[in-house]
């Protein structure tokens, strides 16, 4: 437990008053994440308290809050769904909380950290804009009173704007105030970081003093002015969350990867995405227990502490300790506030969601058409099926793209010396030159579909007599595909029989491994595989010293065909 504790610095007076603004902060922004999920809103309060504080202790990343997003509210409520359970069933959310964290904390476990690597920017940049236009289209309704049809979200957006005479004209005016305000803040810069507290603050205490007829979130929830209470998971619900508790458990982690970058630790300590992946399960874990939504690294909740003053891990803490606070001692007010106010602030959040990646969408744009092409199809599942579904197919598109541009980018490069001594890579040449040693580079990651065309680049080997073939897989994995094995003996095969031979050389210990158990190291015969060195070019030059001595050997002495 120890280890998994990281208290040793100590707390600073700015992390208390960011840890204040920040659990603050989470009021609006948990309550309004919660709600347009279908969710109770405080469950969405909650999230901001066991999680953030667990998260906060145990994150390799120091200043990382961890609490209930938008992305993972509506995965969650999608999983719920799609699975038939009540998402107001507190047995049923807990049984999410806890098998996401499970999920998240074998992930860091088994160091699958690397596989949030494999999630394109161009399928993230789809997901994450999907994601705000069901933020958006998922409010409409509180803040106009009008609840848009169809089940597609881009149909939902046009009906809402057609019906734009169907408005409650209070609730939309409430709503419209609340942004205006939020507006006015946001470009003060010490009002900033709290524009959103502040817009539902004015807002509500105006709502109230007019006495506005609009919907109250006591009309729809009761928050208890008390601590979360132990939350028990249904174990019936556990075959049925299976799949989804890893949907959910990807989203969040695949939010939080990018904090680490983004926020470094200010004692210079070195992050871990396997670290922060085990300590989003812990609290996740935690959560769960205590009526909490699922959560995750949240950049925006983050980025509030951030600018507030954080300066240690003890932020994230005091900021769950002081919203428990809030709750215990200001739960009746927090009944009084407005929907539509709820409903202004998420329109502002998810429109924040939207600009905020507009610099990756023309980044994307710009970059090619098939990163274009697997932005759009992510952004277009995200709004016309189950978010755990469309998180599943970014998956498989970015391994799609990884594995186009893998086959792109493997091929040979020929390594010669100019006159003055110094290495250039050119082009391969179409056939070996007889009696003369070629060099050529690999570069590649031995995925089987890019064999095809490397072996079609390799150059002919007919007529290649006493040619050696010297191939630099320095660059090579350490475990090889089958086919590419097939493809080596294939190859040397064919060169041996023409009176050549093929020289392996800068082979690392993985690789010269399976050469050796594959036998392909006795069909290339003595020499024919030079182990890596510390010396990059160390192998190359005995390997071209070999290469000659074996000419020389071949064309000074009696004609020999066959295998050298």
């Amino acid at each position: 437990m120890r280890r998994l504790l990281r208290v040793g610095t100590r707390p600073t007076p700015s992390d208390l008053g960011a840890g204040f603004v920040t659990g603050l902060f989470s009021i609006p922004e948990g309550m309004a994440y919660a709600s347009i999920a279908g969710f109770n809103p405080i469950a969405g309060l909650y999230a901001g308290i066991a999680p953030a504080i667990v998260g906060s202790l145990t994150a390799r990343t120091a200043l990382m809050v961890t609490t209930l997003t938008s992305a993972i509210a509506l995965t969650s409520q999608s999983v719920l769904k799609e699975a038939g359970l009540d998402p107001t069933d507190p047995g049923t959310i807990a049984t999410l909380t806890v098998m996401a964290g499970v999920v998240m904390v074998l992930m860091g476990v088994l160091r699958l950290g690397a596989v949030m690597s494999f999630v394109s920017n161009a399928v993230m940049t789809g997901f994450a804009t999907g994601i705000a236009l069901q933020i958006i289209t998922g409010t409409l309704k509180d803040a106009t009173g009008y609840k848009p049809q169809g089940h597609n979200r881009l149909y939902q957006l046009g009906d809402w704007l057609v019906h734009m005479g169907d408005w409650q004209l209070s609730a939309t005016i409430v709503a419209v105030a609340t942004v205006a305000v939020w507006a006015l803040c946001s470009r003060v810069r010490q009002l900033a970081p709290v524009a959103l507290l502040i817009a539902m603050v004015v807002v509500s205490v105006a709502v109230a003093v007019l006495g506005t007829d609009v919907e109250l979130v006591r009309d729809i929830a009761h928050i208890p002015a008390s601590l979360p209470g132990v939350s028990l998971p249904d174990l019936s619900a556990v075959p049925h969350l299976v799949g989804g508790s890893v949907a959910v458990a990807l989203v969040a982690l695949a939010q939080a990867a990018g904090i680490a970058s983004s926020v470094p630790n200010p004692d210079g300590s070195r992050s871990s995405v396997n670290g922060d992946f085990t300590a989003q399960g812990l609290a996740n874990l935690a959560g769960g227990l205590f009526q909490s939504l699922p959560a995750g690294g949240s950049l925006s909740r983050t980025g509030v502490a951030v600018s507030s003053g954080a300066r240690t891990r003890w932020a994230g803490v005091f900021s769950g300790v002081l919203l428990a606070l809030v709750v215990l001692v200001c739960a009746p007010l927090a009944e009084r506030i407005p929907m539509p106010v709820i409903g202004g602030l998420i329109l502002v959040v998810g429109g924040e969601l939207i600009w905020g990646r507009r610099h990756d969408i023309l980044l994307v744009l710009r970059t090619s058409r098939l990163s274009s092409a697997a932005m759009v199809l992510t952004f277009l599942a995200t709004t016309q099926i189950p978010l755990q579904q469309a998180i599943v197919l970014g998956a498989v598109i970015s391994l799609l793209l990884y594995c186009v541009q893998a086959a792109r980018q493997a091929r040979f490069l020929a390594v010669t010396r100019d006159s003055a001594g110094r290495w250039r890579l050119t082009d391969p040449p179409d056939r070996l030159p007889p009696g003369e040693v070629t060099v050529l580079y690999y570069g590649g990651v031995s995925l089987f579909a890019e064999l095809p065309g490397l072996e079609q680049a390799l150059p002919r080997t007919n007529k290649a007599r006493h040619a050696v073939l010297i191939l630099v897989v320095r660059g090579a994995p350490d475990v090889p595909s089958s086919s590419m094995v097939k493809a080596i003996r294939r190859y040397a095969g064919h060169l041996s029989e023409e009176g050549g031979r093929l020289i392996l050389a800068g082979v690392t210990p993985g690789l010269a491994h399976v050469l050796r158990v594959t036998g392909i190291d006795r069909d290339l015969g003595e020499g024919g595989v030079v182990p890596a060195q510390e010396v990059v070019f160390e192998p190359l030059d005995q390997a071209l010293a070999d290469a000659h001595v074996w000419i020389e050997d071949r064309s000074n002495g009696p004609a020999t065909e066959g295998r050298p």
